[in-house]
């Protein structure tokens, strides 16, 4: 009963994502403390690509524990996707570079079949990262183009209406682009944008280049390109000028 009156705070565990991302930010002890609970992981991946057992006094050990730090330092937490898996990736990468440099360094002749495997396996290691990093941004886009439509609709305006009412020529796009430019650097404006929902065509008028005419017949596209430049959509730019410019 007392349970149910005055529940205990659980304390939820960290993601090895949150700790790494504690990590970038400067968290030291954290570092090492994640590499030390992470070598049984490291080294169990590096001997997966060496065929044997990896311990401390292994040179490809020490290949992998730099390979993983190299992992924490350039994971991005914020376009998602797993640590572990980028991690592993890495390490295998780096371990058959450093094999294929080791051998060529002493003249070590690896067999074909060995060099066969290992050449397999680079390709799916690289192909996995290739995967790894296009998964990431395709969720990225998705994410955005979600919240992008969202936007939109606040202010009475959908993705598709504004893909088939787009300016059709290059110099309307460009004049209706500068229009959403000057709107954005404008802090006054941007301000009247987003808390009336609607384009302060009067005032852009007096500091625009374009007639009050071409401000209202490009509104929802001045609208659209202005949400993008105001927002931090990293990926939907790309996306918008491939689709909305083209």
């Amino acid at each position: 009963m007392l349970s149910i009156l005055f529940p205990l705070k659980i304390k939820k565990e960290k993601t090895i994502e949150q700790t790494v991302a504690e990590i970038q930010r400067g968290n030291k002890t954290l570092h090492n403390q994640l590499i030390d609970q992470y070598k049984p992981f490291i080294a169990k991946t590096v001997s997966s690509v060496c065929k044997r057992f990896i311990g401390e006094g292994d040179d490809e050990l020490s290949i992998g524990l730099i390979a993983f730090n190299e992992a924490i330092e350039k994971y991005a937490s914020h376009k998602g996707g797993s640590f572990i898996a980028f991690a592993e990736l890495l390490i295998k990468r780096r371990t058959i570079d450093y094999i294929r440099k080791e051998a060529k360094a002493r003249n070590i002749i690896i067999h074909k079949e060995e060099e066969e495997e290992l050449a397999q396996t680079y390709l799916d290691t690289k192909l996995s990262m290739d995967e790894f990093y296009r998964q990431i941004e395709q969720e990225q886009r998705r994410e955005e183009i979600i919240h992008y439509q969202k936007v939109l609709k606040e202010f009475g305006l959908s993705f598709q209406e504004l893909v088939e009412q787009s300016p059709k020529h290059k110099d309307a796009r460009l004049n209706a682009m500068k229009v959403a430019k000057l709107l954005v650097d404008n802090e006054e404006l941007c301000e009247m944008l987003f808390k009336k929902k609607q384009l302060p065509i009067k005032q852009l008028q007096t500091k625009a280049e374009v007639s009050r005419k071409t401000i209202e017949r490009n509104r929802k596209y001045i609208i659209a390109v202005a949400i993008i430049l105001a927002g931090d959509y990293v990926y939907l730019k790309d996306y918008i000028k491939g689709v909305l410019l083209s």
